[in-house]
């Protein structure tokens, strides 16, 4: 796909990864509507990006969302949904655990609802994580929860063929879901990433690369792309 004149919407798109997909969007022509629950967290939206105020939970606003911006090419979601649990999970708080998949919620009803309005030929990218397929202790919610986004990928792929729709996979990202600043940051990535095949964590800019090669790369649907810093082979 050349995304120049095209439409795309990004949920989550006002900040990390979602953020810089839009921008990479905008870079390349297209016309971006990067949507948040908190979209005032953009600041000031990048050239070729307006910004609206949506939650992937409540499917009479997304349908609102969609029949005002249809018809449209391109669908992303980097949108959590809502908090996520961490910890044992024999010491899990279950109702933490269960509101972790809102994320998995979210994009099915992004899916859902989006996809009735996209031309053919469209593209649909969601974002799972490492912990779908190698969890590291601790991370049992969103494990669960990242491999249920790629169990569904792969299910509906054929389904809603001519669009397409991939996943992608990040490792440790430097995003700003993590609060903490200077050097307790670079200590926090350091001890979670010394031990993979690239010891560093990843930028939000470097995982937008890798769903604009879903976006633009006609031939691929119903897959997942990581980029992981080689988390998987760590």
């Amino acid at each position: 796909m050349n995304v120049s004149g095209k439409k795309a919407i990004v949920f989550g798109g006002t900040s990390g990864i979602g953020l810089a997909t839009a921008k990479q969007l905008a870079a390349l022509g297209a016309t971006v509507v990067a949507t948040s629950r908190n979209p005032e967290k953009i600041g000031e939206a990048p050239e070729g990006v307006t910004v609206a105020k949506c939650d992937v939970r409540d499917t009479a606003a997304l349908e609102e969302l969609f029949a005002e911006h249809a018809p449209f090419d391109i669908l992303v979601s980097a949108a959590t949904g809502g908090d996520r649990a961490f910890g044992p999970f024999l010491e899990m708080d279950m109702d933490g655990f269960k509101s972790s998949f809102d994320k998995l919620w979210g994009y099915a009803n992004v899916v859902r609802f989006g996809s009735q309005h996209m031309a053919d030929g469209g593209a649909i990218v969601l974002v799972s994580g490492s912990p779908a397929r190698k969890s590291k202790p601790g991370q049992s919610a969103i494990s669960s929860v990242g491999g249920a986004v790629e169990a569904l990928v792969r299910a509906i792929a054929p389904e809603i063929a001519p669009l397409r729709i991939n996943v992608v996979s990040p490792g440790q990202i430097d995003t700003p879901m993590v609060a903490l600043k200077g050097n307790e940051r670079e200590e926090l990535y350091r001890k979670m990433t010394e031990n993979h095949v690239i010891p560093r964590a990843g930028r939000a800019e470097e995982v937008a690369q890798g769903i604009m090669f879903a976006i633009q790369n006609d031939f691929v649907t119903g897959t997942t792309i990581d980029v992981d810093g080689g988390w998987l082979l760590s």
